[in-house]
């Protein structure tokens, strides 16, 4: 299903996307060497039940996942690099921590992701590969415009992470969002420009380009959500909410 919100649906979203963009600030703020995985999905957990909101992860029990999740946010690090689930580990120096992040706010969700390194080290690898990410996200935002296709966005993405270097997989993308959090239409992070649906004003999208250091392949850890690249090799992610406006996009996932 493809959903086009109302003005005042948008409205809504731009609340959630705040609040969404405020968490993950918050965590990444607090995030340092020794802290928990465990102590982030706390912190998640009471700022989202404090501004009244509700976790879209915590009862999540799709098809490819050993659900319900279970949890507030996602987790990953270092190899790994979506759907990681929160678990007994305390982050290390120069870790490559990504955060991710769905809540509802008055019936319309927004999702984002961050990924950042732990600690004073800065690995050039670890730094060009987000780098990488945010510029990928940055491009799709600026292919998001009334009129445009899915393929548009979706080759935006794909020519900034190839052009770095890094091979791209296709199975796991962005996706339309709005009174909940996965919708159609899928947004691979690759793509043909002039195919797929056309974009129009109120239509939500969460994009997010990630990627592997070596691979396109990844593999599914013992806890049955988390996935990781097959090599071991570092990853990373970005993400955010846009609503497409008569303008073009506006990122609803920003801190304010």
């Amino acid at each position: 299903m493809v959903e086009i919100l109302s003005p005042a649906g948008v409205s809504r979203a731009r609340e959630t996307g705040a609040l969404v963009a405020e968490i993950l600030r918050t965590a990444r703020s607090r995030c340092a060497v020794g802290t928990n995985l465990l102590e982030i999905d706390r912190w998640a957990r009471d700022m989202i039940v404090e501004a009244g909101a509700r976790s879209c992860y915590v009862d999540y029990a799709p098809s490819f996942g050993r659900g319900p999740f279970g949890h507030y946010i996602c987790t990953a690090v270092n190899d790994a690099v979506l759907h990681g689930l929160p678990h007994d580990y305390a982050l290390a120096e120069g870790d490559l921590l990504t955060l991710d992040l769905a809540v509802s706010l008055e019936g319309v969700a927004a999702d984002a992701a961050i990924s950042f390194v732990v600690g004073e080290s800065r690995p050039p690898e670890s730094v060009a590969m987000i780098s990488a990410t945010e510029r990928a996200l940055s491009a799709g935002i600026a292919a998001a415009v009334p009129g445009a296709r899915t393929g548009d966005i979706s080759h935006a993405i794909g020519s900034v992470l190839s052009a770095a270097g890094y091979p791209v997989n296709t199975e796991f993308g962005g996706h339309g969002i709005g009174s909940t959090m996965h919708q159609d239409p899928h947004i691979a992070n690759t793509g043909r420009r002039g195919r797929g649906y056309k974009l129009r004003p109120g239509l939500l999208l969460a994009l997010e380009p990630w990627v592997m250091a070596d691979t396109a392949e990844l593999v599914t850890d013992a806890d049955g959500w988390t996935l990781r690249s097959a090599t071991g090799c570092r990853t990373a992610h970005s993400e955010h909410t846009i609503a497409i406006t008569d303008d073009g996009a506006e990122i609803l996932t920003l801190p304010r």
